[in-house]
């Protein structure tokens, strides 16, 4: 059992207990850790708590992952009222999208912050308790802990929530924020019914051949720079409406790019609608590249090894290179 945030743990059941209802806020683009972190509490809030608890997000659901979420939505947020809810949960990445969706804080109401991402910060809301810590490998792993610390049962539904964030966020256990802890837990989940092969197949294997084109393109495209070590390349609008892609089928891009001999870190402009490009960057513990003081540089966020940006523009290629106009 890890003791560390055994102060904000015993805060959060305290808060979840005396609440009434309950708000869990995904982050935008939602993957596998923010979407197992607002479920398994959902469930935990509903079934053993039996709260009001409501899993918002500013995108859709991904069709992707469905498979392991089986019956699970995002409440619609036309549908809601912030004021309504005695309680506000971000998981996981909360810079992105928890103050659009969360963007004032009223007298009766609480804010719970979970992430492992580092440096932060609320413009708007201020948090009445905060668990994050960047030697996690996601919010999945803090929540198996503070399941674990309460002894609150883990069935199988919630064991293949917090498994899913797991291994989305290790990357299969490749990266480096795989850890003997996080072995453990997941041999654990899996005791507990979570069906490993089928969430890797999901997340990883399950790809359309469209998808795997945008790849090829992607790959085509990239560039090494010498200078600096980065590998770059670029996504645009049309090839994602020429072959009928969805955002979250061009996440990996980054990733695969990263396992290129050579390089330091890796860079994917992807346009998006509204003349805006967002840019998402990748590295390794041994090569020695904080992407996320990158990614701020251009007002964004996430963690060392993982983060990203938007910025207003459009892709031109020309003789010496990619730039954004």
């Amino acid at each position: 059992m890890n003791n560390k945030f055994a102060e904000e743990f015993n805060q959060i059941k305290k808060e979840f207990e005396k609440s009434r209802k309950i708000l869990l806020v995904a982050h935008s683009r939602p993957d596998e850790d923010t979407i197992g972190s607002v479920f398994v509490l959902k469930e935990y809030l509903e079934k053993t708590l039996g709260k009001k608890a409501d899993a918002v997000c500013l995108d859709v659901f991904p069709e992707y992952i469905k498979v392991v979420f089986e019956g699970e939505e995002f409440t619609d947020l036309g549908k809601i009222k912030i004021g309504d809810y005695d309680l506000l949960v971000g998981c996981d990445a909360v810079e992105r999208g928890f103050e659009k969706i969360v963007n004032e804080k009223r007298k009766n109401q609480k804010i719970i912050l979970l992430d492992h991402h580092p440096r932060f910060e609320m413009k708007k809301t201020r948090p009445d308790i905060v668990v994050s810590d960047e030697n996690f490998s996601s919010v999945c792993e803090i929540l198996y802990d503070f399941l674990d610390f309460h002894r609150i049962v883990i069935n199988k539904k919630k064991a293949s929530y917090l498994l899913a964030g797991i291994l989305y966020d290790t990357g299969a256990f490749q990266h480096a924020s795989t850890s003997v802890r996080v072995m453990e837990i997941s041999a654990d989940l899996m005791r507990k019914g979570a069906p490993m092969n089928k969430i890797i197949e999901a997340t990883f294997k399950n790809k359309r051949l469209e998808t795997l084109k945008l790849w090829g393109r992607a790959m085509q495209r990239a560039e090494i720079n010498e200078k600096t070590g980065a590998i770059l390349s670029f996504i645009t609008r049309e090839d994602i409406q020429e072959l009928g892609i969805k955002e979250d089928e061009i996440g990996r891009i980054a990733e695969l790019l990263n396992t290129v001999v050579g390089t330091k870190f890796s860079l994917v402009l992807i346009e998006k609608g509204g003349n805006k490009i967002k840019g998402s960057l990748r590295s390794e513990w041994y090569k020695n590249v904080d992407v996320s003081e990158i990614a701020q540089q251009l007002r964004g966020g996430g963690h060392r090894l993982a983060s990203g940006f938007e910025i207003v523009g459009k892709i031109v290629k020309g003789e010496g290179g990619i730039t954004v106009e």
